[in-house]
């Protein structure tokens, strides 16, 4: 007698107690099918899964798992801080250290706010640019996710420059208002915008490399001109770098394109795998911040000290010289390896990365906006998926997700992956 999946098991068992049967909406396979994976251990580049089967793991808990997992000196230091309670509500040296430690990697901020996800740093950040301004409109863009905060759950208006539409149920109209959604790289509508609500414009939000419509770049003259239009109509540039910060370099999105924001949204690796975020910039602004200004934001769990242990532990690591040459060549070793066992069998295929952060298209150029990354085939992409979870290889289980390569990701690691794309490619017809 065959023995039972434990991952079905587990899955009807979530299913009855937590909505769809699980924490957060991605893990369900919805957009691929299938059971998900209910992970039990992970070591290094690697999780095991309820039946014990390893699997090679390009999404490093979405982001944060840089080092990989269990890195040594990490869990060491996750250890000591355990050993010395696990939440205090009132402050710690530790958290000064890590402010100190980000402030030193990114040049853009003077003054650092932590919390515990990037939600609430998003959310935060964007009350703070209205604060400062005194203004109620932002800007953001089409693919580009910042959290589930009510104003920033918004979808395009209906025609250029218009103002967006709840893309939840519970968030209403009212709600967003205020928010203009844009195409992202489409610079004639950036500016069309400014032109009809630049003096109203608080903010504008982007993800400078999207992580969140698969991974496609800001470009230089786009990014160039969302600092300048800023500039000109006195909005803040809030860079969203939950996913990019200390993920595509030392110093995050904007030390690859050479901008600097006016607002910085960090989140991820600066947690190491715990739940920890942060958001800031210059000094004047942030002091709008209470207890010194009148922009309230409050958390009892903000600067957590076991999180901000493991935060240290990660950048420090990270900050160690030729980690991201490293990792940007072994990043890099996959992506051309992919394109290569695409182009040998004659499938529609491209790739993009930048340090360990990488995403590909099943599609002959790399997209540059939302609705073009929405054309791609999702029953191509759902085979391959699913061919590279049967090889043990696991990707996003949606179409429009990022992957990360981590340090522990070996040659064999990534010689294996390529190998299993090609295997999997054979099986899907050509166009």
């Amino acid at each position: 007698m065959q023995n039972a999946d434990q991952n079905d098991i587990l899955f009807e068992r979530a299913r009855a107690v937590i909505p769809g049967g699980v924490n957060s909406p991605v893990r369900a396979f919805k957009a691929v099918g299938g059971t998900p994976r209910f992970i039990r251990r992970a070591e290094g580049a690697y999780f095991w899964d309820a039946n014990d089967k390893r699997y090679i793991d390009y999404i490093g808990s979405w982001g944060p798992m840089i080092l990989g997992h269990g890195h040594p000196a990490v869990v060491e230091a996750v250890q000591k801080a355990v050993l010395e309670g696990f939440s205090y509500g009132a402050p710690t040296e530790r958290e000064i250290e890590l402010a100190e430690a980000i402030l030193a990697l990114m040049p853009s901020m003077e003054m650092v706010r932590l919390v515990s996800s990037g939600t609430e740093a998003a959310m935060s950040a964007l009350r703070l640019a209205r604060g400062a301004t005194g203004r109620k409109h932002i800007i953001k863009f089409e693919g580009c996710y910042h959290g589930h905060a009510d104003a920033l759950l918004v979808k395009a208006g209906s025609g250029l420059a218009t103002f967006g539409h709840p893309t939840s149920a519970g968030v209403p109209p009212e709600v967003t208002q205020h928010t203009l959604v844009l195409e992202y790289n489409n610079i004639a509508q950036l500016e069309e915008a400014f032109a009809l609500h630049g003096n109203d414009i608080a903010c504008l939000m982007i993800e400078a490399i999207a992580g969140n419509m698969n991974f496609v770049r800001a470009t230089p003259a786009f990014a160039a001109r969302c600092r300048e239009l800023c500039t000109q109509h006195g909005a803040l540039l809030v860079f969203d770098e939950v996913m990019t910060g200390f993920r595509v370099g030392l110093h995050g999105a904007q030390g690859v394109l050479g901008i600097t924001p006016d607002l910085t949204v960090l989140g991820k690796v600066i947690g190491g795998g715990m739940p920890l975020a942060a958001f800031g910039g210059p000094r004047a602004i942030m002091e709008q911040l209470a207890p010194l200004g009148p922009v309230y934001q409050a958390g009892t769990l903000s600067g957590n000290p076991v999180a901000t242990a493991c935060g240290l532990a990660t950048l420090k690591e990270i900050s160690k010289p030729g980690f991201y040459e490293a990792l940007a060549k072994k990043t890099r070793t996959l992506v051309d390896g992919l394109k290569a066992a695409a182009a040998a069998e004659g499938q529609p295929f491209n790739a993009d990365s930048e340090g360990g952060m990488f995403g590909f298209f099943l599609m002959n150029e790399l997209p540059q906006n939302y609705a073009t990354v929405m054309t791609t085939d999702n029953a191509k992409f759902n085979a391959l998926f699913h061919g590279l979870l049967d090889r043990g290889v696991y990707i996003a289980p949606a179409l429009y997700e990022a992957g990360f390569v981590s340090a522990a990701h070996g040659e064999e690691d990534i010689a294996a992956t390529i190998e299993a794309a090609r295997q999997v490619f054979r099986t899907i017809p050509s166009p």
